[in-house]
């Protein structure tokens, strides 16, 4: 049995740039960070022919065409499988469509396990690069690149996007102590709502393409406010990160309607009232995670927990997509 993990990421400034149908015209930039919250893939061989597979649905097919999950169809429909004799099972510490990038980690983990499956190595970069070809080239997904490179890369890492479909990789340079800090008063909630992120990423997408002026606008400050997040984080002022969360925010609510609701919004107020000095939807946008950089804890988390939200506690991962057991 092959048994592998993928981190999930929060995204610490820049999100929304890593889009094709941006990058490609204007360069993005985006610092992800990657959470011990994870995506778990497991593959063996079954004593019987046939693809088993076990995620949130159970599927049991003769041939690679006739699986129903898109990801594991394509990602095999790769390996020139002559007779499948397979049972893959996921599992995940939190739900799909709570804008942690489970997608892009599922990808990546289930790349990595087949590769490990046939005893062949594949680095990194390549990693990433796979991924994001499967979700984006093949399945024609209006998706960014951060999920997939994150996962694969681990840590608290700076991506550029270039024009020409390369990805160029950095650490972010923060200091031990920044770093700790940082791990200490970044607050994640659960909003209790689930979505898709491809809705609203469509739209992104569409938009983009069309030289829409009050989007591409949109999506060159929030590259600017990536840039600056970058140079607050290495300096250590947390203070001016949480408010330049607060500021991306506020831009990112303008490029779409289902960014948030009345009961989000709500809840944000309560949170900035109560102990945060910044904050925002983790993801694309329309619910999942509100992660918030408090400035007392402890009345912060009460404040929350009052309204009926649930935190859940994280820590940073610096491994990357790992291999448990081969």
């Amino acid at each position: 049995m092959i048994i592998v993990r993928s981190p999930l990421r929060i995204t610490l400034g820049g999100g929304g740039t890593d889009v094709p149908s941006y990058y490609r015209y204007h360069d993005g930039f985006s610092i992800s960070a990657a959470i011990d919250k994870y995506i778990y893939v497991t593959v063996m061989r079954p004593f019987t022919p046939g693809i088993y597979l076990k995620y949130s649905q159970l599927e049991h097919v003769e041939r690679v065409e006739q699986v129903r999950h898109r990801i594991i169809r394509e990602v095999l429909s790769m390996q020139n499988l002559r007779t499948p004799q397979l049972e893959i099972t996921s599992l995940a510490d939190i739900p799909a469509g709570t804008g942690l990038g489970s997608s892009g980690s599922f990808t990546v983990a289930l790349a990595r396990a087949m590769y490990m499956h046939r005893r062949q190595l594949i680095s990194p970069k390549e990693l990433a690069e796979l991924a994001c070809h499967i979700e984006i080239d093949r399945l024609g997904e209006p998706i960014g690149k951060q999920d997939q490179y994150i996962a694969s890369y681990g840590g608290l890492t700076c991506f550029t996007f270039h024009k020409d479909d390369t990805v160029s990789v950095e650490p972010l340079k923060a200091s031990i102590q920044t770093i700790f800090e940082l791990e200490d008063r970044l607050l994640l909630f659960f909003t209790g709502f689930s979505r898709s992120a491809g809705n609203v990423l469509r739209d992104q997408h569409t938009r983009s393409l069309q030289n829409d002026e009050e989007m591409l606008q949109n999506l060159h400050y929030v590259k600017k406010l990536g840039y600056q997040c970058k140079e607050a984080l290495e300096s250590g002022d947390l203070t001016k990160f949480g408010q330049l969360m607060h500021e991306h925010w506020e831009h990112k609510k303008k490029r779409s309607n289902n960014m948030s609701n009345s009961q989000i919004d709500e809840w944000y107020d309560v949170a900035m009232a109560n102990g945060a000095v910044g904050g925002k939807l983790v993801g694309a946008g329309g619910g999942g995670f509100l992660m918030l950089l408090a400035n007392d804890g402890v009345k912060l988390r009460r404040a929350m927990s009052a309204a009926g939200l649930e935190e859940v506690r994280f820590h940073f991962d610096f491994h990357g997509t790992k291999v448990l057991v081969n």
